[in-house]
């Protein structure tokens, strides 16, 4: 009879998670929050728990180290793209397409590791691992300083996207585990402004480095040293004082409790150390899975070809090299901007969709088409189609947001990560291709290229928008009866049926 019982239970994964982990008491199978909710008794402190102080609490306590961890992974993966027009491809005798491929090799170290970081994220303590990668990363940005060769160049490339290919997956993971379903957009948004940030230091920087002068070091050494040493200090951080979960953070009791209790509603949960291959394949088979991975390759195209090529494209508009960093801050400011509105009327008005629709559009189409199709004499219009095209980024914090909030089930939601930073890297890799010497000094096919995998963005975009509203339709048309405590069960958003879809 129990083998009976066994095989049933592997051959229905669902049933055995609802009735082992609800009925049975089985915390492995169950999220880490119920297991905490289990052993921890309920007092009358918890009525004098405020939430929204306790938000703010949980804000300044994870906020600010996530934003400077992605700040600088912009940083420190975008110093080549400064350092090409500060004697970079001069000293290390490298060419457009050597150059080109240096950024490709960033991306499929990245792509091969997202995998490998996904499993062992689950299996470790998410913030710890999180801090050591990113001082693995600061000692490689650190190391290129001593890099004389196209080859160094290449290993160092290589090992910088593999330890920093860890950076949004976990970022997506610690926002879904502290934060409601309306509230994650937001909340990505303020560390995903580190990439407009990250423009603006790093153009500042370039111009400041530039007007260094030494027989030890040349200008683009120096600042690789520095930022590099820098990224190091903020790992140790992240590893001393970024907590892992609610559940083993700095949090009084009472506020650990409401802090878990408070993400209930999202039905996605918080964390389980046992990887479920059921979930996995899951993942692999889910329509909006696929749909969010084609949109972020589509979109990824022209943040890789911009984001790599955006000083030669401003320096062949005849700007000298100092010129030229100062002419990439508003690019910066740009991205932070629509990066803010977009994240914040996708939470206040769940329009996570829309909002992918429209900066697309105004980016990729306007300012691409800017780019591609005015003629080489006009700078000024050309410079302005450079800088729409930066407001492209608002929608990678828009598809976190979906996956953090649409995806349940802790293997099923690591794994959708790991496929959507995959993508992210493909993207990314086809992007500096599309910038070829034969093309220079317009590049005018690179620049058509970023017309037309936006559009494709857009048509993907509406049809996702379609399958959230087809599902969530067919759900409300059957509805199930509440079962206690399935929110912290660890199903999946397919397997529990009481799970709604924001779009």
């Amino acid at each position: 009879m129990a083998t009976r019982k066994s095989n049933d239970a592997e051959q229905h994964p669902q049933a055995r998670t609802v009735e082992d982990v609800i009925v049975h008491d089985d915390i492995r199978n169950g999220d880490e929050a119920l297991n905490f909710l289990r052993k921890e008794e309920i007092g009358d402190e918890l009525e004098y728990v405020d939430e929204k102080k306790l938000l703010r609490k949980i804000d300044f306590m994870i906020l600010p180290l996530c934003f400077m961890c992605y700040l600088l992974e912009y940083l420190d993966k975008s110093l080549l793209n400064y350092a090409s027009v500060m004697g970079l491809r001069t000293d290390t005798n490298i060419n457009t397409n050597q150059y080109a491929n240096l950024s490709l090799l960033f991306y499929v170290a990245f792509l091969a590791f997202e995998i490998p970081h996904a499993y062992l994220m689950q299996r470790f303590p998410v913030a710890k691992y999180l801090g050591t990668m990113v001082a693995c990363w600061g000692t490689c940005v650190a190391c290129t300083a001593a890099c004389e060769s196209y080859g160094a160049l290449v290993a160092v490339r290589f090992l910088l996207g593999a330890f920093e290919s860890t950076i949004s997956p976990s970022l997506i993971i610690i926002t879904s585990m502290w934060y409601k379903r309306h509230e994650q957009p937001a909340r990505v948004g303020l560390w995903y402004i580190g990439v407009g940030l990250g423009v603006v230091v790093g153009s500042l920087m370039s111009f400041g480095f530039q007007h260094y002068h030494s027989t030890t070091f040349t200008s683009w050494q120096i600042m690789f040293l520095v930022v590099g040493l820098f990224t190091v200090f903020i790992g140790i951080l992240v590893i001393l004082f970024l907590p892992d979960n609610p559940m083993s953070s700095r949090l009084s009791h009472a506020e650990k409790v409401i802090a878990v209790e408070r993400l209930r509603e999202n039905n996605t949960g918080i964390e389980n150390k046992r990887f479920k291959l059921h979930q996995a394949l899951e993942c692999i088979r889910d329509p909006q899975v696929l749909l969010l991975c084609l949109i972020t390759i589509a979109a990824s195209v022209p943040n890789g070809a911009v984001g790599s090529f955006q000083s030669i494209i401003i320096n062949s508009l005849g700007f000298s090299s100092e010129v030229t960093a100062l002419l990439q801050i508003p690019s910066g400011v740009i991205h932070v901007i629509s990066v803010l509105l977009a994240t914040w009327s996708a939470g206040r008005f769940n329009a996570r969709a829309i909002n992918v629709i429209a900066w697309s559009a105004i980016g990729g189409l306007l300012g691409g088409g800017l780019l591609a199709f005015l003629p080489d004499e006009n700078s000024a219009g050309k410079l302005v189609g450079n800088y729409l095209t930066q407001v492209v980024g608002a929608f990678l914090p828009c598809v976190y947001a979906f996956a953090g909030g649409n995806v349940a089930g802790h293997t099923k939601k690591v794994t959708s990560n790991a496929l959507l930073l995959m993508s992210f890297c493909v993207g990314n890799i086809l992007g500096p291709l599309t910038f070829r010497d034969k093309d220079a000094p317009g590049y005018v096919p690179a620049k058509v290229t970023i017309v037309a995998v936006d559009s494709v963005a857009i048509v993907l975009t509406v049809l996702l928008l379609v399958y959230y509203l087809w599902e969530n339709h067919k759900r409300n048309k059957n509805p199930v009866e509440h079962q206690e405590n399935i929110e912290f069960a660890d199903l999946t958003d397919m397997q529990n049926k009481e799970f709604r879809y924001k779009y």
